[in-house]
């Protein structure tokens, strides 16, 4: 079995991938640790990023990614289905916005957002320098299993 993953779309302006790629980027980035688990993406409107990042992180600003951890799992004696790993809102705006200004394909930022935001939910975190590293080596590693370059290294060649 393998991560559930629902899809929700407040938007789809400029541009946001299928629910399907979406979902396959997911579950790529939480690998075995996934299974049984679930996941909600909402790609949302710069609004409702605004929203969401201030009344979490104190923030008034759209923002790329927002990972929202679930609480503790369930216990075995719980409903089946798959325990909740968290929720993503990505903002398809500065998505975009955030591809052009970095000359990167807009499926291969996406990629990374979604792939970045999983592994929050998965307990990674780059406050720290040390952390960041590990965090953008393992990054690096499930983006070239996905077929897209080092999200890292800027790219004026796409």
């Amino acid at each position: 079995m393998s991560l559930a993953v629902e899809v929700a779309f407040g938007t789809r302006r400029p541009w946001a991938p299928s629910a399907r790629r979406l979902a396959e980027w997911a579950r790529a980035a939480a690998g075995r640790r996934g299974a049984r688990a679930g996941l909600a993406i909402r790609v949302v409107t710069p609004a409702e990023s605004e929203r969401l990042n201030g009344a979490y992180r104190g923030r008034r600003r759209p923002t790329n990614v927002l990972s929202f951890p679930a609480g503790a799992a369930l216990p075995a004696a719980g409903p089946p289905g798959p325990a909740p790993l968290g929720d993503l809102a990505i903002c398809a705006r500065v998505v975009a916005r955030e591809a052009r200004a970095q000359h990167k394909r807009l499926a291969a930022h996406w990629a990374h957002m979604v792939v970045h935001g999983v592994l929050h939910l998965l307990g990674y975190d780059h406050e720290l320098e040390a952390d960041a590293r590990r965090m953008e080596r393992r990054e690096r590693e499930l983006l070239a299993r996905l077929g897209f370059a080092n999200p890292y290294r800027l790219r004026r060649d796409v």
